[in-house]
């Protein structure tokens, strides 16, 4: 079923006020511009606002962003979960576009979530592509065409409108980790999903100081602790005996 927002809200009026773009930051400076100058260059007009909600950086990533004419503000409460729940309380937009800063959407995100929404999609993604040749990479990011379990992770980016976010009381502030994965399995009991069939460009930064064995073990593990019931610092405790990572 359709959530039923989108039966009282009209599409031209959905369209109108369009998309907040929030982003979660900790020590970005490198990326930050090149992340923002690509979002105003291809969202045109119909963008409400870029929000840069960081954790304290340390270095000039808050300072880069707002050179850009981008909003942007420390949370109160550092990690990702809770950046992204105080960029939304920013957000002006009717629709949540949330874009981890070291991953680059296509040019035509801006049409591919209207037309998503005009067919009726309360959120959804899109598939992976990495920032490199190696053929392991691109088995990983085919799979992310499909609606595993695996593939609902940050890193294609999610759009989700801001009723439905609301609705489900966006993401969980209580989770340092698989807080991506928590929300599409609750955002899925009220609204249809849509996976873009386009690619969002990934860094391989994780890669680069690990073994693709490492971070794919590391990822199936901490899936596999989450879907036991495990706590939040077992999970991230794992995390980083697992891999070497920012």
């Amino acid at each position: 079923l359709l959530y039923p927002t989108f039966k009282q809200i009209s599409v031209q009026e959905i369209l109108q006020k369009m998309i907040s773009i929030i982003i979660p930051t900790y020590n970005e400076a490198e990326h930050i511009l090149w992340l923002i100058d690509h979002l105003k260059q291809y969202g045109n007009n119909a963008i409400a606002e870029i929000i840069v909600a960081d954790g304290g950086s340390n270095d000039n990533t808050v300072a880069l962003a707002l050179s850009t004419g981008a909003t942007a503000k420390v949370s109160p409460q550092k990690g990702r979960a809770a950046q992204m729940n105080f960029g939304a309380t920013l957000a002006t937009g009717t629709i949540f576009y949330f874009v981890h800063a070291d991953t680059l959407p296509p040019k035509t995100f801006l049409s591919d979530i209207e037309n998503a929404v005009k067919d009726g999609y309360g959120f959804g993604r899109y598939r992976t592509k990495f920032d490199s040749k190696k053929w392991i990479l691109k088995v990983n990011a085919f799979f992310t065409r499909f609606d595993l379990f695996i593939s609902n992770g940050g890193d294609q980016t999610l759009f989700m409108s801001k009723e439905l976010f609301n609705a489900i009381n966006g993401f969980n502030a209580s989770m340092r980790i698989m807080e991506d994965y928590d929300i599409v399995t609750r955002a899925k009991q009220k609204a249809t999903y849509k996976i873009i069939q386009k690619t969002v460009l990934v860094s391989t930064r994780k890669y680069e100081t690990n073994t693709w064995w490492q971070v794919l073990k590391a990822n199936y593990t901490i899936i596999n602790m989450y879907k036991n019931g495990a706590s939040q610092d077992a999970m991230v405790n794992k995390y980083k005996a697992m891999l070497s990572y920012r």
